[in-house]
């Protein structure tokens, strides 16, 4: 068997932005072989990014039923191992499950899906079959993260007190899904979106890196979701209170009219020992305040950071590792992980779990948008 991991694809053909993107992380390690997929609904679009790519045109199939049946069908030695999925939200659901199921490990694009429902099933799927399964959230596999991670759970700076994050685009400041642009079509539809825009989308990033950086779970939310663009279907700003089952309090804001911000993802952490801020734009810094005072600014791939951040770096101090080096180390670990590899990491990628918890989170926001109340969000044990 080959140490690379054969790999098909859903999703991700012509005019597509995100399949491109995992394309390339999947590549960076040599840690898989594409050979199958159905990059689109239209099988003339599969055939011209399957050709594109050098795929054996009797592997490039009309439907992701067709793919998964027919794969299964293989012999051990040459059917695809795993799929990654990088179709638009409302088909995640049937593809994962399916694809689990005919035996094949997943890794697939955020949010999870669009309902509760769903997500169940596919967390049920996941636990069922036990084969592997990964969420890219790509922001919680940058180095600087994991640093933070690290210094947050060995109690540096002591009891976390108050978090903020937020997730700022100017992208849709103007209805931009009207000019035909392929991503905002489909974002800006509740049919292919689910029953958020901006909160899903982006969102989610901020639910899972405060959850994930703490180590603690938004126990309640009080949300405002607001749409300030005439006519548009879905949520287009957020503002959310949260309270951690830890104790401290914070706010979450998700926005894509914040006009001239591009992609403005940044959390801060205040302990009663210290402070911590990150910021996705500057990815290879983190500012650490000590209980005396002083700032530093921590950067990659230098003597200032631990083991763990070490693991996910690739290039020596200086160079950036950015947003397609984060989706990397998410593939690479999951290689791993269908590989039955041990990580030197906790949490090497996000899992089922953290989908269940974005989709939960979703419908917490939505509800106390309705009620103008806080909501409780379900506990959840790992």
């Amino acid at each position: 068997m080959s140490s690379r991991v054969r790999i098909g694809m859903i999703g991700g053909g012509q005019g597509a932005f995100i399949g491109a993107v995992h394309r390339i992380a999947l590549r960076m390690d040599n840690k898989f072989d594409l050979v199958a997929g159905c990059f689109g609904r239209d099988p003339e679009n599969t055939k011209l990014t399957g050709s594109e790519l050098g795929i054996d045109p009797a592997r490039c199939y009309d439907t992701w039923q067709q793919m998964i049946e027919t794969e299964a069908s293989l012999p051990e030695s040459e059917r695809i191992e795993a799929i990654s999925i990088v179709t638009p939200n409302h088909v995640h659901h049937g593809p994962t499950c399916s694809a689990l199921r005919a035996g094949f490990h997943v890794i697939c694009d955020k949010p999870l899906c669009i309902s509760a429902e769903e997500a169940q099933e596919m967390h049920a799927a996941v636990k069922e079959t036990g084969k592997v399964f990964a969420l890219t959230h790509n922001y919680s596999a940058s180095p600087m993260v994991r640093e933070a991670r690290e210094r947050v759970l060995a109690g540096e700076l002591g009891q976390i007190r108050k978090i903020y994050v937020e997730y700022l685009q100017g992208w849709l400041s103007d209805k931009l899904e009207e000019s035909g642009q392929k991503q905002a079509d489909w974002r800006t539809d509740p049919k292919r979106s689910g029953p958020v825009g901006a909160l899903g989308d982006i969102g989610t990033h901020a639910h899972q890196l405060l959850e994930f950086i703490t180590g603690d779970q938004v126990e309640s939310v009080f949300a405002v979701l607001n749409t300030f663009v005439d006519g548009r279907a879905l949520d287009d700003d957020d503002m959310i209170l949260f309270k951690m089952a830890g104790g401290s309090t914070g706010t979450l804001c998700s926005s894509q009219v914040c006009f001239g911000r591009e992609n403005g993802l940044k959390i801060r952490i205040f302990g009663t020992q210290g402070a911590l801020e990150w910021d996705q734009e500057h990815p290879n810094d983190l500012k650490l305040t000590a209980e005396d005072g002083v700032t530093r600014n921590l950067r990659t791939a230098t003597g200032a950071v631990g083991e763990a951040s070490g693991s996910l770096t690739r290039t020596p101090a200086g160079h950036p590792e950015g947003y397609l080096e984060a989706f990397a180390n998410i593939y690479t670990n999951f290689a791993a992980a269908v590989r039955n590899e041990s990580s030197s990491i906790d949490r090497p990628f996000p899992d089922i779990e953290d989908g269940v918890r974005g989709v939960q989170f979703i419908g917490a926001a939505l509800e106390s948008n309705e009620i103008q109340s806080w909501v409780k969000m379900p506990a959840e044990e790992r």
